[in-house]
């Protein structure tokens, strides 16, 4: 019978431990080793059939290694198990020696095997024939996850080291219970129990299966912050500083309540920077502790010394040549016995818009930097030494642009105030990611404009990391108006080449590259209402300046009801609560065409500043109509020729959902003073007759042909002029900029040279969405004040009977807070407050008589789509006439 020995070292016994793993926590202990005595001795036969014997109390002996074989872990290689070992056949190894003790070491260090011993197989005068056994150690082939949705499943997974087809060990799975434990308590579920099975996986040999059974239990939120040795703090500002950690009460309702240990260790860390900002320089959290109130809430108890008060006294610039210390102070903005505030310093040195850093960072310094060094600490007063290293002015090198790929990339360099050649400005750098974004063309949200500083040559390189997106729109849309249903169908092309229509290689699916925009649309209303229209614009005419070129063509359609119906109609939008739907036959014998065009030429400005633009427009549009009651004229065709000057200011930061800027715009329209040439008297003294004639009389006692003269001389070439004011601001509420309030203020005037010619177009129709597609606006200007009906807010003639807002006011104010904002989508929800009316004369005009709304919405914005949204408004100074006080509008496209 042949026998065999172990001749690994003794020190080696602690490591061969029983640790395959069967259940949670059998970590290995030393009663679960093989130990061996330096006593002990091992025998093994001899060529010859001889025993002879291994003394572990003697000396060692030398051996030349005969052979080296390997035995288990069967699915790895035999020689690169060998390999591992680094013993080689003819090596010279002593018996006992450390050279077979660090072989084993070797192979436990892997972490590849649950055993590892090495036999003496045979002895042979000094000869050694060696075998390395060896027991792999169990791999996963499947791992369950029970207690928890699919995608959190996902999550755990990703945070855990446990992988298919990875070994395991009772050392990584106690790991893998705390790293869910964590992952668990990140949510809130600081309770939640984590259990680990491993069991044989009966189909296949040297595989187990793991199962982790999670109990998440409720999430732990907080009851109530307990604080402790604030003399002059108010607590509330010490909780307000802290950002995740709150509790529960009626001012946190929209903030999270859950407690979460990570979280709270940074709050503590921004409760004491709340007390520096009041002052509190030396303030400190003394003890805290974590109290279970109940199962799933917990006190928190903070105990802090506040300190002493201190205040800035002087302020000392060192090291400044360019600027003087008077020009850097007045930058600063602090004064002597200002509050100590080291958050407001930072932020007026570095941060603000108009930080100190600033008049260095636009000139060039972009190697500029500043160290505030307290100096002197006297009672509670503390001087200040700036000490600032001006360096040399950098001068921008190369201008990178990366992430475009349908974009002629001199259409990106236009948009740029970063020029190589030109002073480094920090200012020009952040207009230039505010101009890429008004393209549309790349997402804000992922937009990354680094500075690579080269100090050695004073230069600087501007890479732009661009994310492109597709702003194309394919929009599908409906609302609905009086007439019931309106569907549009839109295509928007932003980024077009007109040049390129000729080069199929630039078709995807249409030739594009120039950033040029395309618009084709078509609206229908079945068969009251259909309108198409075509628009182009080119941002840069002749793409050397920031002149735009735009030209449209119009035309739509709208038909009229039965006369059967329109009586009834007129008398219940007058005199009745509700309207009389339009549910009769169409009579395509009743209508108003319009067909039209308009060129444009839009200009940036340098004064009062780059922000600014003028835009003129230059517009026709006829109108040929037939038996149609709507507006003053009914019969025969009218003629609108204008003229436009709009003077613009647009400084937002992001065209989706802007966080910060205004909008301004102030537009003057006008149409020659026809009236002025021509001999008025036989028009006027028929329009005086129709004027005192009786409104129960056809035509108030006007003949047909006369009232058609009238008409036709009155209104063949339409005269006017309009003027409009509108403002927008958005203003961020919260410091990560999410919560914007948006604010609005228009209006609008349109006046005449004639009060016997006041145009019947170009009026203002107000109440209600605010989108075309009803019968009263094909013509008109249609103004959102949501909570009301379409229209409600308008005045009406009172000879004709007709829509007559001749002037509007709006004023709104909305608190947006985005839910996405990716590069594929913005969803944002929105609470609203309206306040709008229409007059027809200036003499009635009061800014102060506003019919009120307020109400909720939400909007999506889809590149392929554009924007879309619904609202629902209640109205509070409803009167006869105007409809329900509640009202649901749906939004398409985006207002300005």
């Amino acid at each position: 019978m042949r026998k065999f020995f172990y001749i690994c070292i003794l020190s080696l016994s602690p490591i061969i431990a029983n640790a395959t793993v069967r259940g949670v926590g059998m970590n290995a202990t030393p009663s679960d080793t093989l130990h061996q005595s330096q006593s002990d001795t091992l025998a093994t036969s001899s060529a010859t059939g001889e025993d002879s014997f291994i003394s572990y109390t003697s000396t060692a002996k030398e051996y030349t290694i005969a052979n080296i074989d390997v035995s288990g872990a069967e699915s790895y290689d035999r020689a690169v198990l060998i390999g591992y070992s680094r013993l080689k056949v003819g090596d010279k190894v002593k018996v006992p020696g450390e050279q077979i003790t660090k072989a084993v070491k070797r192979f436990w260090k892997q972490g590849l095997f649950s055993d590892a011993k090495i036999y003496a197989e045979k002895i042979k005068g000094d000869s050694v024939w060696l075998r390395i056994d060896l027991t792999a150690r169990e791999r996963i082939s499947e791992i369950n996850v029970s207690g928890v949705k699919e995608k959190k499943k996902e999550d755990i997974l990703g945070a855990i080291e446990l992988k298919k087809n990875g070994i395991v060990t009772p050392n990584l799975i106690a790991r893998t219970k705390e790293a869910i434990r964590k992952h668990l308590s990140g949510d809130g579920y600081r309770n939640a129990e984590v259990e680990i099975n491993v069991r044989d996986d009966q189909n296949k040999k040297g595989f187990v299966v793991v199962n982790i059974e999670i109990e998440r239990r409720d999430k732990v939120k907080v009851h109530r912050i307990y604080m402790s040795g604030l003399e002059n703090m108010k607590e509330s500002k010490v909780k307000f500083g802290m950002k995740k950690t709150k509790e529960r009460k009626l001012i946190n309702i929209f903030k999270s309540k859950k407690f979460i240990d990570a979280e709270y260790a940074n709050d503590k860390g921004l409760a004491i920077e709340k007390f520096n900002e009041f002052g509190f320089r030396d303030a400190r959290l003394i003890s805290d502790s974590v109290v279970e109130y109940k199962e799933n809430r917990v006190d928190v108890y903070m105990n802090f010394e506040e300190g002493k008060k201190y205040y800035f006294r002087n302020i000392y610039w060192v090291g400044n040549t360019i600027y003087s210390s008077e020009v850097l102070s007045a930058a600063l903005g602090i004064k002597k016995g200002d509050v100590y505030n080291q958050k407001l310093l930072n932020n007026r040195l570095m941060v603000d818009d108009d930080a100190m850093s600033n008049l260095y960072l636009d000139n060039g310094y972009l190697f500029f930097n500043v160290d505030p060094v307290e100096t002197k600490v006297e009672g509670d007063s503390i001087d200040l030494e700036m000490r600032i290293y001006e360096g040399q002015q950098a001068v921008i090198n190369n201008v990178v642009i990366k992430g475009n790929h349908s974009i002629y990339e001199n259409v990106i360099r236009r948009e740029l105030r970063t020029k190589p050649g030109e002073l480094f400005s920090k200012t020009n750098l952040q207009r230039s990611a505010r101009e890429l974004a008004a393209t549309g063309q790349f997402n804000p949200e992922k937009m990354d404009i680094r500075p690579e500083p080269n100090p050695e040559n004073g230069t600087v390189d501007i890479v732009y990391n661009l994310e492109q997106k597709k702003n194309d729109q394919v929009e599908l849309s409906f609302g609905w108006g009086q007439t019931g249903v309106t569907g549009s169908l839109g295509l928007r092309f932003s980024n077009f080449s007109i040049r390129n229509i000729f080069n199929k290689e630039a078709y995807r699916p249409l030739p594009e590259g120039d950033g040029q925009s395309l618009s084709l649309s078509f609206s229908t209303n079945a068969q009251y209402y259909s309108s198409a229209s075509i628009g182009f614009t080119e941002p840069w005419l002749g793409g050397k300046k920031p002149t735009s070129l735009s030209t449209s063509f119009y035309w739509a359609k709208q038909s009229g009801i039965s006369k059967n119906y329109t009586d009834s109609y007129y008398n219940s939008m007058l005199f009745d609560n509700s309207y009389q739907a339009y549910n009769a036959a169409v009579d395509p014998k009743r209508h108003i065409i319009t067909l039209g065009g308009s060129v444009g030429i839009g200009k940036r400005m340098d004064w009062p500043d780059d922000y600014f633009s003028m835009y003129w427009e230059l517009s026709y549009r006829h109108y040929s109509l037939q038996d149609w009651n709507a507006l003053e004229i009914s019969d025969g065709t009218s003629n609108n020729l204008s003229i436009a000057a709009t003077w613009s200011r647009n400084s937002i930061d992001n065209p989706y959902y802007p966080r910060r800027g205004s909008k301004l715009s102030l537009m003057l329209q006008l149409t020659p003073p026809y009236s002025i040439f021509k001999d008025n008297k036989r028009i006027n003294s028929l329009v005086d007759r129709y004027r005192e004639g009786s409104a129960n009389e056809t035509h108030r006692g006007l003949s047909d042909d006369e009232y058609l003269e009238m008409q036709q001389e009155l209104f063949r070439w339409v005269e006017y002029y309009k003027t409009e004011f509108k403002a927008q601001t958005f203003t961020p509420l919260s410091s990560n900029q999410k919560l914007v309030l948006m604010t609005r203020a228009e209006y609008g005037f349109l006046g005449y040279y004639d009060s016997y010619r006041r145009s019947p177009f170009e009026r203002y129709y107000v109440g209600g969405d605010g989108m075309t597609g009803s019968s009263y606006t094909y013509a008109q200007t249609a103004i959102k004040v949501r909570g009301y009906d379409n229209g409600a807010l308008t005045p009406r003639d009172p000879y004709s009977g007709k829509f007559a807002g001749n002037i509007y006011s709006r004023l709104s104010l909305e608190l947006r807070y985005p839910l996405m904002l990716e590069s594929t989508t913005t969803i944002y929800v929105l609470g609203f407050a309206d306040a709008g009316n229409s007059w027809r004369n200036f003499s009635d005009f009061n800014p102060f008589n506003l019919k009120r709304s307020a109400g909720l919405g939400a909007r999506l914005f889809l590149p392929m789509i554009g924007l879309i949204g619904v609202d629902w408004g209640y109205g509070f100074d409803l009167t006869k006439g105007m409809g329900g006080a509640n009202q649901f509008h749906f939004v398409i496209g985006q207002e300005f």
